[in-house]
């Protein structure tokens, strides 16, 4: 079937209904955006002859892979889509340099324990070599930032996370914390080595990686979310530079700028990172995206 079927009378009489572009009700930026959607979707039906089967086939798919959307958005390069046109966006404002965002990623749990100093994330022993990271973070002018929270959250060395570790092994708020910088903006923190990961074996991710001919594995890396009274909060993470997978992210979390080679002595590794913040426009630039986010109870550390 020819795609330009989507565009005769019926179909978009259709979408027009569907969308409730005919309604004073409901809201009109979702209306645009659904009618959109559905126009899209049409025309890839059309396109590639899908049939009842093959689009069933998909709904179960999305359906028994819910608990993974947060990795499936993330492998095919959705998330890093956003970063590209938030980006493309900052350079259209004129407002350049920075540390790089880049992915979030579905593992962030808000209310880790609020710490001071050179802090320990790992509460748990860990069969692997010991990590220690230490900056500072700045302005766009190279001033000190006070008043910074750093968000640190990484994966043990078998690749899980606390509170998504399936063995139910780790302590709550394993290789997480919100650190409370001075206000010279220097942090430092120390931890068991994280190690990358792939995803889960035969899950809903895994299956669209073998469909599309691909790998789903992660390089160790640690995530961060960088905030301070009147600068612009950051989400960003650091790819080990020598791991094999440092530059063949299946998240595509890679990002020059962000791929710092450890030092390693032994089974210890060091890595001096700085962050360097823009200042925020408006308080909203000083907020966290809406992204839902798992939560749990800081007195469970």
């Amino acid at each position: 079937m020819d795609a330009s079927f989507v565009n005769t009378p019926e179909v978009q009489a259709l979408f027009e209904t569907a969308a409730g572009t005919g309604s004073a009700e409901g809201s009109p930026r979702v209306k645009a955006i659904v009618r959109d959607i559905l126009q899209a979707a049409g025309t890839i039906i059309a396109r590639h002859d899908v049939s009842e089967s093959e689009f069933w086939s998909a709904v179960r798919y999305l359906q028994q892979g819910a608990d993974e959307f947060g990795l499936i958005v993330a492998g095919i390069g959705l998330e890093h889509f956003l970063d590209l046109y938030m980006d493309a966006k900052d350079a259209e404002a004129g407002l350049t340099g920075g540390t790089p965002r880049t992915i979030e990623g579905p593992l962030y749990v808000a209310g880790a324990p609020l710490v001071e100093g050179d802090v320990d994330l790992s509460k748990d022993p860990d069969d692997t070599g010991a990590l220690y990271m230490r900056g500072i973070v700045t302005g766009p002018d190279g001033e000190p930032v006070p008043g910074v929270i750093l968000h640190v959250w990484h994966a043990n060395s078998k690749g899980w996370y606390s509170h998504f570790d399936p063995t139910g092994e780790q302590t709550p708020f394993n290789n997480r914390a919100r650190i409370k910088l001075g206000p010279d903006g220097r942090y430092s923190f120390h931890s068991r080595m994280p190690n990358g990961y792939s995803v889960p074996p035969g899950g809903a991710t895994d299956v669209l990686m073998r469909a599309l001919g691909r790998h789903g594995n992660r390089p160790a890396h640690v995530h961060f979310f960088v905030e301070a009274p009147g600068y612009r909060t950051l989400t960003t993470q650091i790819n080990f530079g020598d791991d094999p997978f440092a530059r063949d992210d299946f998240a595509f979390g890679t990002r020059e700028g962000l791929l710092p080679v450890p030092q390693r002595q032994g089974d210890s590794a060091y890595i001096a990172f700085d962050f360097q913040l823009q200042r925020a426009a408006g308080a909203e630039d000083e907020q966290l995206s809406a992204r839902h986010r798992a939560a749990a109870d800081p007195v469970l550390a």
